[in-house]
């Protein structure tokens, strides 16, 4: 076997553990296959996959099958008839690249976006912003019908108005092009991160056991009443 051959063949194989890997596989999440056909050969996602040796294309995806099996690193969905994105679109949400391109999507919630915070270029319909406006990026460009955003910004980071939204006991983390939450620190916990320590797992744990104890001695001693009259 040449090695142009030896080379396929180890894609072939990098490409079915992909396709039925956990973590966002074609083969778990419907994403991948949700619209007919592969990925397109013009497409940004088939351009990014072809220059990466690593990474492989199955159905809609452009899959790394060797680092983490089905990681979805790119996604096209460019070029499909629903006006609505396809089912399980979370899969996605650790894809460097999206193409939504050529759809007739109409809108879509800021909030679908919650998790792709390594999501690093998205084209959308000319009609569509950017998740979260233009401010979460680093650059917007526009060609033809469609409108590209490039360079995800952390909102954490680039701007301190998010600052006095999260509690002085807890941290501003990114969530996605625009989005953000506060992880409790210092050891608090709770609503607005305004309970401290720990969570108490062994009087939870000991309390719900002894619920869980009396309530079975309770059903087992009635059936047994029961068992006795009839």
């Amino acid at each position: 076997m040449g090695r142009a051959a030896g080379s396929g063949f180890l894609r072939l194989l990098l490409g079915l553990a992909a396709w039925g890997g956990p973590g966002g596989a074609a083969g778990t999440s419907p994403v991948c296959g949700c619209c007919p056909g592969p990925v397109r050969n013009g497409s940004s996602v088939a351009q990014y996959c072809r220059s990466h040796p690593a990474l492989v294309l199955q159905g809609r995806c452009c899959l790394r099958g060797d680092v983490e099996q089905g990681l979805i690193e790119g996604l096209d969905l460019g070029n499909c008839s629903s006006p609505l994105l396809c089912a399980g679109f979370q899969a996605a949400r650790r894809a460097l690249l999206i193409d939504l391109t050529e759809t007739p999507l109409e809108n879509i919630p800021n909030a679908t976006f919650r998790g792709f915070t390594r999501l690093q270029s998205i084209s959308l319909p000319l009609a569509l912003e950017c998740p979260g406006g233009s401010v979460a990026w680093a650059s917007v460009t526009t060609q033809g019908h469609s409108r590209t955003c490039r360079g995800q910004r952390n909102p954490c980071n680039s701007s301190g108005e998010l600052a006095w939204l999260c509690p002085e006991t807890s941290l501003c983390a990114p969530d996605g092009p625009g989005l953000f939450q506060c992880l409790c620190s210092g050891g608090h916990r709770g609503y607005k991160c305004l309970r401290e320590g720990t969570f108490p797992l062994l009087l939870f744990y000991g309390t719900l056991g002894a619920v869980t104890t009396s309530l079975a001695l309770l059903a087992w001693g009635t059936q047994r009443r029961k068992a006795k009259a009839s």
